[in-house]
């Protein structure tokens, strides 16, 4: 699997994913969160750092055998209080990877769980098949 993040920043600054379903306001920092990835019997487990993101600001895609993660992260400051000091991100974030015909995309899984992103990208089941030859 190769890491494809690109620049996702327009002209004007705004975060830029064709086709995003994740609502989006103009001139925010976009960031590549950390992500651990390991091989396993089944497949690959990634995990991905994305501290303060909900479900509703997450969005997974699958397009031309490219995994793309996008969101937004919001201001975590409760009513009332005054920021003093922050090194949270918040804004946009992006990462892609270039999945290898080894991964099954259609049988990924994810899940969020304590600001970590659980994806399990199974391999692909191979198939084997006796070739019969023609003796001429």
């Amino acid at each position: 699997m190769k890491d494809s993040s690109e620049n996702v920043n327009g002209a004007n600054g705004e975060a830029i994913h064709k086709g995003s379903t994740v609502p989006h306001a103009p001139r925010l920092p976009v960031c590549q969160p950390t992500v651990d990835i390991q091989e396993t019997a089944d497949g690959l487990l990634m995990r991905v750092d994305l501290p303060g993101v909900l479900k509703e600001s997450l969005e997974l895609i699958i397009e031309d055998n490219i995994l793309k993660i996008f969101g937004r992260t919001g201001s975590q400051i409760p009513a009332g209080a005054t920021p003093v000091h922050h090194e949270f991100h918040m804004g946009d974030f992006y990462r892609s990877f270039i999945l290898s015909d080894e991964v099954d995309g259609e049988g990924i899984k994810a899940e969020l769980e304590d600001g970590v992103l659980v994806l399990r990208l199974p391999k692909r089941k191979t198939r084997q098949r006796r070739i019969e030859l023609e003796v001429t």
